[in-house]
């Protein structure tokens, strides 16, 4: 069992939609898919009171799990660790989204959290660390939880989502990027990857070279928002 918590995992790394990659996203996918087809039971006052709880304590586990690791295993740092890329940034509202239901959260993270999420899920950066180390659990479970989060408020909550929720979510996430972009340079860092590339395969590998694919990454955030915004609107008239 040591061998999964090591800071180095002597196995086979990470392969982009290996057997494993591919089974992990097909359980959250079917977790969705039975948040749907059970949403009445899910809407039930105890019942979304359950899994709102369950979320929030997945969500913030899993992320503490992933601090401590990273510090126990002599990789944590202020250049690499701090919870500023959009998908873990997410963790942490979508955690304040489920205790306080609010509506405001709930339109940011419905989409940037789903949108930096699936791509998370799709994509993960994770080098070395193939399942069953802790850092891939903990990865999964972080960033799905966020995707399902979203889904579970979606379903149990009245919220309604306007063009220009999109446009103001869309400013918000560019304002921020602005913001650790200053960051990166500062700390020579490179959170949200605006600096260069990712290492392994990631969606930005086909979007052209820095600083080209920081554009055509805007254009696929607002098509993926467009995407979102028509999905949402469809499931709940």
């Amino acid at each position: 069992m040591q061998k999964y918590v090591q800071s180095v995992y002597k196995h086979d790394p990470f392969h982009l939609f290996s057997a494993e990659h591919v089974v992990t996203l097909a359980i959250i996918v079917f977790l969705a898919i039975l948040l749907f087809l059970f949403r009445r039971e899910v809407k039930r006052p105890k019942a979304s009171r359950f899994w709102r709880y369950l979320f929030v304590f997945l969500l913030l586990g899993s992320q503490i799990g992933y601090h401590i690791w990273m510090i126990a295993a002599g990789r944590w740092s202020v250049r690499t660790s701090l919870p500023l890329q959009l998908s873990d940034l997410s963790v942490y509202l979508s955690a304040i989204m489920l205790l306080t239901k609010s509506r405001k959260l709930f339109v940011l993270i419905y989409f940037a959290g789903i949108g930096s999420s699936i791509q998370a899920l799709a994509t993960p950066d994770l080098g070395m660390f193939s399942f069953p180390h802790i850092r891939y659990i903990l990865f999964f479970i972080s960033h799905g939880s966020v995707f399902l989060s979203c889904l579970l408020m979606a379903v149990i909550g009245t919220y309604r989502l306007r063009q220009r929720s999109l446009w103001v979510t869309f400013l918000v996430v560019n304002v921020y990027g602005g913001c650790i972009y200053l960051l990166d340079r500062w700390l020579g860092a490179n959170y949200m990857y605006l600096m260069k590339k990712p290492g392994g395969s990631s969606l930005l590998d086909v979007l052209g070279p820095w600083p080209w694919y920081i554009a055509s990454a805007e254009a696929i955030t607002i098509a993926s928002f467009y995407i979102l915004y028509w999905l949402y609107r469809m499931f709940k008239t």
